[in-house]
């Protein structure tokens, strides 16, 4: 079972090494992680994506909210949460598979940010089930390189 949790935390120096060694010293699996200031420049929200039994899911966010350095934890269920993914994918292409290539970022809604004589590279922001569809699409030309941010996450509007 995974779990998203949203972690306000304080933003300065250390704080992210204190967070990661706890879910290390418990021997916790983090799927995804990504920090970045919120509109106060003095807290950073981390969005863990992490998996495991329902009694690791408890363990991992009672031990978040005791950490000195934590605001406030929140856990989002992801049918309560909207959660994006931002992929940058480059690919060799030739005359044989271009419009395969740009016919399949079409349909997913994927943009070509920058092209070389036998280079693309794509741009792709949705759910991390699509970017895997994508890449999974995408497997037969040759990828070159991929970079993914890993998940961000918020509820939805009208969930509290």
């Amino acid at each position: 079972m995974k779990r998203i949790y949203s972690v306000l935390v304080e933003n300065r120096a250390g704080v992210l090494s204190k967070v990661a060694g706890l879910f290390s010293r418990r021997n916790f699996n983090i799927d995804s992680l990504v920090v970045g200031e919120t509109n106060d420049r003095e807290v950073s929200c981390m969005t863990i994506v992490s998996s495991g039994d329902a009694r690791t899911i408890e363990q991992i966010e009672k031990q978040l909210n005791k950490k000195l350095d934590v605001i406030k934890v929140k856990t989002f269920n992801e049918g309560a949460s909207i959660t994006r993914e931002l992929l940058l994918m480059k690919v060799k292409y030739n005359r044989e598979n271009r419009r395969d290539i740009m016919e399949n970022c079409d349909i997913m809604g994927a943009k070509i940010v920058d092209m070389s004589r036998n280079l693309m590279m794509i741009q792709f922001c949705d759910t991390p089930e699509r970017v895997n569809l994508l890449i999974e699409m995408l497997r037969t030309v040759s990828i070159v390189e991929i970079a993914r941010t890993g998940c961000v996450a918020l509820t939805k509007c009208g969930e509290t």
